[in-house]
């Protein structure tokens, strides 16, 4: 009894079919997904002499271990042990055969299709060959493209499919097993709309501005990087959620460059309002104009890093600027950490290195987040 109670923990789906316990039948589950088996044992339950007998696609998956398998009845002591070396097995079998085409129960194929259906073809962008991967396509009020990515499993309509969106905020779905793919989708129009503000603003600076970083944004992407003149730039970091409000601004370039932006950034604050765009926003609190995309080309911001002659190392632009105004030469931070390392007359506190520019020999100081090598 208590061997039948321990099955049942392991297996609770694997049920004996008659008072002797020798004959078993069910489905084995890993993964989330049930496989049929019946098992038949001789009257000495002896399981070395043990009959297994399984369904088509189980004995694909299992067809390279069945030798480890029959070791396995002949090895354990008793049925418990026997289900649960199979289920480990089957693990490894089920990683190992991951891009093999094991096909799921019509149900869900049938279920599939007429959601598919429903919602309509045209909203289809995408479908693999194992129907398991569906990509749809939708368009905000705005005319902005956007992907859905959804990804299912055999247990799909009980389960949600897994949901890959290209947001800058986590996408959750609401589901109940009698929801359908209509329901996911009209969560993700919902899910755009709330995020329209966002990518108005962040359009706006991508389409009137020079933005240095990224080199080509995501729908995720809530930093931008704007040229407002030579080897100086402001990075912005929106809030998805509040994209009106004041965004964490942090300025880059040399002192005497920075330093009155960041005065008039501070004292003009409370100027900021909500009711106009974020760009307008920055020119106001600022008092600039920043350079149009109409007059000037990216060429006339994006100078290369004065010790390794390259304008992008790793994904990286210069961030670091000689503070002597006649001297102004950007340098990659790795670039110039590097290039300090090596000279003796350096010196280093803690994440602090001292020492001269390369180009006109002015003391310069670089914080780095760099490991000293």
């Amino acid at each position: 009894m208590a061997g039948t109670r321990e099955l049942l923990r392991h297996c609770p789906l694997l049920l004996p079919q008659d008072r002797h316990g020798t004959a078993y039948e069910g489905f084995v589950t890993v993964q989330g997904r049930d496989f049929h088996i019946r098992i038949l044992l001789p009257m000495d339950l002896q399981l070395k002499n043990a009959r297994v007998e399984c369904s088509w696609r189980l004995k694909k998956i299992l067809h390279g271990y069945r030798h480890i398998l029959k070791q396995r009845l002949h090895s354990c002591p008793d049925l418990v042990s026997f289900m649960v070396e199979l289920k480990t097995v089957l693990e490894v079998a089920l990683k190992n055969t991951q891009d093999l085409h094991i096909p799921w129960p019509p149900e869900y194929y049938s279920c599939l299709v007429r959601d598919l259906e429903t919602l309509g073809w045209n909203r289809v962008a995408y479908v693999d060959t194992g129907l398991t991967t569906v990509k749809l396509k939708a368009e905000d009020s705005c005319g902005r493209q956007h992907l859905i990515t959804l990804k299912l499993n055999a247990k799909y309509p009980t389960e949600p499919p897994g949901c890959l969106v290209d947001f800058p905020v986590p996408f959750a779905v609401s589901w109940m097993p009698q929801n359908s793919l209509i329901d996911i989708y009209n969560q993700f129009l919902a899910a755009l709309e709330s995020l329209k503000e966002f990518w108005d603003a962040l359009d706006e600076i991508d389409g009137k501005t020079w933005v240095l970083e990224p080199e080509n944004p995501t729908r995720s992407a809530t930093t931008r990087r704007i040229a407002i003149g030579n080897n100086v730039s402001v990075n912005v970091e929106v809030d998805p959620r509040h994209p009106n409000m004041l965004p964490e601004c942090y300025f880059l370039g040399a002192d005497h460059e920075v330093n009155p932006l960041r005065t008039k950034l501070n004292n003009n604050m409370h100027l900021w309002d909500p009711e106009i765009s974020l760009l307008q926003n920055l020119r106001e609190l600022l008092e600039i104009d920043f350079p149009s995309r109409v007059v000037l080309e990216k060429s006339d911001f994006a100078k290369d890093c004065g010790i390794c002659y390259a304008y992008r190392l790793d994904g990286s632009v210069p961030d670091h600027v000689c503070d002597d105004p006649r001297c102004g030469q950007p340098f990659h931070q790795a670039c110039l950490y590097e290039w300090l390392q090596g000279l003796p007359t350096s010196r280093q506190s803690f994440n602090v290195i001292f020492g001269e520019c390369p180009y006109c020999n002015k003391p310069l100081t670089l914080k780095s987040s760099m490991k000293k090598l």
